[in-house]
């Protein structure tokens, strides 16, 4: 199908199969297609969610393009995890739980923009509890391998992705396009992913997606697409393993109490909190200490949940997560 013939047919609310959307995003991600045709297409795409076959056939085209990486060689899993969070008014955590992961022996290798856009972005945040961006996938394994928590740039990870992400800049949007972020996995699949969705009916695709893919993966809900859940309110966590999908802790209707949390845009603020609780002078959060247990079980780390849940309580001092 050409690209005019692909225009009228998204107007007309058809959905692309999973191998025109592939055609159309090697095409983008290879600078193959003219800038107009190019623009109508993601906007078209950005009217409504992507299907199953089309979300298929853009992973498939971003695989080929993406930087691999090596597992480190332990007895469990890597976490990987996206830093593509909002960038305006909301409390960017990843380095909590990346540092608290870390201590445990667990690699963690979280990847995303250097660029705030206008807000504090989790890269800030790391460089400020001292992990600094590396400049290739290959300084991430070494790190790793030293045991240290890596944070990988976007244009390290795929540079054709980062140009997809940038043409937010001059065409707006970008849901799908932060989307296919979320879901880069430099690993192949053997890593743990954290997988946010931005609302239940996304997470349920993104679930989908991965049992037919066979990718092991935490899914949960985050109103800021970030890979930490919300520190007040625990969201639903599935995970994703071989083909199944397993409900590991079911969401909370309403708030926990909890020690104040930080202004989102305070970054020093931010960082000493989390190097409070880092240092046990403030509560770790109870959603986050059973996102930790989580990512226990699902790395491998622990032989079931249970387990996971006592290993989290001793190492965060919280008993919520037992």
């Amino acid at each position: 199908m050409g690209w005019i013939h692909m225009i009228d047919w998204l107007a007309e609310g058809q959905n692309l199969s999973g191998q025109e959307a592939e055609q159309l995003f090697s095409a983008i991600f290879d600078g193959g297609m003219p800038e107009l045709e190019m623009g109508a297409l993601l906007a078209l795409l950005q009217q409504r969610p992507a299907s199953r076959g089309e979300l298929q056939g853009a992973l498939s085209a971003l695989s080929t393009r993406v930087f691999h990486a090596t597992a480190p060689a332990l007895q469990w899993r890597p976490v990987l995890m996206p830093a593509y969070g909002s960038a305006r008014g909301h409390l960017h955590l990843a380095p909590l739980l990346a540092l608290s992961l870390q201590r445990l022996g667990i690699p963690v290798l979280a990847h995303g923009a250097l660029s705030g856009e206008g807000g504090v972005s989790a890269a800030y945040l790391f460089r400020e509890l001292g992990v600094m961006p590396t400049a290739s996938l290959a300084q991430a394994q070494q790190a790793l391998a030293a045991g240290q928590t890596a944070f990988v740039p976007t244009g390290a990870v795929s540079p054709a992705l980062a140009n997809l992400l940038a043409l937010r800049v001059r065409l707006g949007g970008g849901a799908l396009a932060r989307l296919l972020a979320r879901l880069a996995d430099p690993f192949g699949g053997a890593a743990l992913q954290l997988l946010p969705a931005i609302d239940a009916g996304e997470a349920l695709m993104v679930q989908e997606l991965l049992c037919d893919s066979g990718s092991r993966a935490l899914v949960f809900e985050s109103a800021g697409a970030d890979a930490v859940v919300d520190a007040e309110r625990r969201p639903a966590m599935v995970l994703v393993n071989e083909g199944r999908m397993q409900t590991l802790f079911d969401g909370e209707a309403t708030a926990r109490s909890a020690h104040p949390l930080p202004a989102a845009q305070d970054l020093k603020g931010t960082a000493r909190w989390m190097l409070s609780v880092l240092e046990g002078r403030i509560p770790m959060p109870a959603p986050i200490a059973n996102q930790i247990a989580c990512c226990l079980y699902g790395c491998g780390y622990a032989q079931d949940l249970n387990q996971a849940k006592a290993i989290a309580a001793v190492e965060t001092g919280s008993l919520a997560a037992a």
